[in-house]
C-alpha cells in the first residue's frame, strides 16, 4: 500500500528505480535541488531509515522480485552461465569470469571486505611524539 506522504512514496519509487537515495531525495523533494550534496545525502539517509519508508521500500523490492521471478538461485544460474561463456570463449575473458564469480560471492554474502589500519595510536602522555 502506498505511503500517505506523496514525497515519501516518490522517494521510495525513485530509490528502487535508481538505487540512489540522494537522487531519490532530490527528485521527491524539489526544494533540495539547490542544497549541498552532503545535506541531501544526510537527509536522504535519515529518510531511508524511517520505519514506514524502509518498510515501503522493502515491499516495493519484494513486489519487483516476485513480478520478475527473480530468486537467488536464478541469479546464481545466470552468473554461472555467463562465467562459463567467458571462460570458454574463443578468446577467454578471464576478467569477465572473475567478475561473475565475485558477483556470485556477493549475492550469497561471501564477499566480505576486510580493511586493516596501519596507524599507530599514541597516548598523549607517551613520549613518542
Amino acid at each position: 500500500m502506498a505511503l500517505e506522504n506523496s514525497k515519501h512514496e516518490q522517494f521510495c519509487q525513485v530509490w528502487l528505480e535508481t538505487g540512489n537515495k540522494s537522487e531519490a531525495y532530490r527528485k521527491s523533494h524539489l526544494n533540495s535541488l539547490k542544497w549541498k550534496d552532503e545535506t541531501v545525502h544526510n537527509k536522504a539517509s535519515a529518510l531511508s531509515k524511517k520505519g514506514e519508508v524502509l518498510a515501503r521500500f522493502e515491499q516495493l523490492q519484494e513486489n519487483t522480485v516476485k513480478a520478475h521471478g527473480i530468486t537467488i538461485k536464478s541469479l546464481l544460474e545466470e552468473l554461472e552461465t555467463a562465467r562459463q561463456c567467458a571462460i570458454t570463449a574463443d578468446t577467454p575473458q578471464s576478467s569477465a569470469a572473475v567478475s561473475a564469480t565475485m558477483s556470485k560471492a556477493k549475492l550469497v554474502g561471501l564477499d566480505v571486505q576486510v580493511t586493516e589500519s596501519t596507524h599507530k595510536i599514541i597516548k598523549a602522555d607517551d613520549e613518542q611524539w
